[in-house]
């Protein structure tokens, strides 16, 4: 009984992050939504059509790892309620059932193709993700991330709530054709690649946007973390792991010119400016904290707002190497990604203020 209170907290984060997926999955299946139409089509025939019609290795290749954290998140949670295969089972059924149902509903989107092999894909995706979760949960090295967890973070439902936002976060910046931390869409050297730019002037908001940001992020750390004294480690340690990523998503997807374009001085002056608002911000009672972020929120969103209506996301195309419609929904995805995480975060700052009463 006391080890099945124990995992609830972290039972409940693994369902905050799998609802998330879940939506993020729908999301990639099915933007734009828009010119829904009845093509005529079959499900049966889709289903019976010949794989190879529609078969090709990169599709196979990003249905298969898009699933895979879905079945890792699936069965992780699932594993206290039964055994392995009951997780796996389970896991799998649910990651068929959602894959149908994208498949069925991309039947009456014209832009979009309906096919078996991608079924198959993600079926199997959602199954070795699961096969991997129950793999790794009793190994040593593994349940040492739960002890961190307790040592190092609050628990509570609000501490879990607040985790799922950090992913979101981490989510939100690792696209590689938007600058650091930032969200507008590199576009000017993406159509004149060829030709010598005149230098842009600096921009202001932009920098502004990026101090937000940040500090957005530190406070979150500071609601987060058992002691605050530890806000500025965990804030760097953040901080490097989505440059990293940011740094091997540009490595994997973008052409060899436009390797750095998202390091600009914008960013650069914005992170020192977040930083010297983050030591001030951190001395303050957790209450003030609260107020602080809850301001600095609403407005971050109206700056992100405003820069984002004036951007243009399908121009940064020219920077990948590819150019599948999985890039448009990427950008599309990363650019909702980065609208909902001040709003939740009002949520979250909020819900944390009346707990303190």
């Amino acid at each position: 009984m006391n080890e099945r209170n124990n995992l609830s907290p972290r039972y409940r984060l693994h369902r905050y992050l799998t609802a998330g997926y879940a939506l993020f999955i729908a999301y990639v299946s099915l933007t734009p939504f828009s010119s829904w139409l009845d093509q005529n089509l079959s499900f049966i025939d889709v289903l019976l059509a010949p794989l190879a019609q529609t078969f090709t290795w990169f599709d196979f290749s990003v249905n298969f790892l898009s699933y895979m954290p879905l079945g890792f998140l699936l069965a992780y949670m699932l594993r206290i309620r039964g055994p392995k295969i009951y997780a796996v089972t389970i896991a799998t059924l649910t990651g068929l059932g959602l894959a149908v149902l994208m498949e069925y509903t991309q039947m009456y989107l014209p832009t979009r193709v309906s096919s078996n092999s991608d079924l198959l894909s993600n079926t199997l995706g959602t199954f070795c993700g699961s096969v991997l979760a129950v793999g790794i949960a009793n190994h040593a090295w593994y349940t040492r991330i739960g002890a961190w967890h307790n040592k190092w973070l609050k628990h509570g439902r609000m501490s879990d709530f607040g985790l799922a936002l950090l992913a979101l976060w981490v989510f939100a910046q690792i696209n590689p054709s938007q600058p650091m931390l930032g969200s507008v869409f590199v576009s000017e050297i993406a159509r004149w690649k060829f030709d010598i730019v005149p230098a842009a002037p600096f921009n202001w908001q932009e920098s502004a946007e990026v101090a937000l940001n940040l500090l957005l992020l530190g406070i979150l750390l500071a609601t987060l973390l058992r002691q605050r004294r530890h806000s500025m480690n965990a804030l760097l340690l953040v901080l490097f792991g989505v440059t990293l990523l940011k740094f091997m998503a540009a490595a994997a997807l973008l052409k060899s010119w436009a390797l750095l374009l998202w390091l600009n001085s914008e960013a650069l002056l914005g992170i020192l400016m977040a930083m010297l608002l983050l030591l001030a911000a951190w001395r303050l009672t957790l209450r003030w904290i609260i107020i602080y972020g809850a301001l600095a929120a609403c407005i971050y969103l109206a700056i992100v707002l405003n820069l984002l209506l004036s951007g243009a996301p399908s121009v940064a195309h020219r920077l990948y190497h590819w150019h599948y419609v999985h890039l448009l929904n990427y950008n599309g995805l990363s650019q909702l990604a980065i609208l909902l995480f001040p709003v939740l975060l009002l949520g979250y700052l909020w819900r944390t203020a009346i707990l303190l009463k």
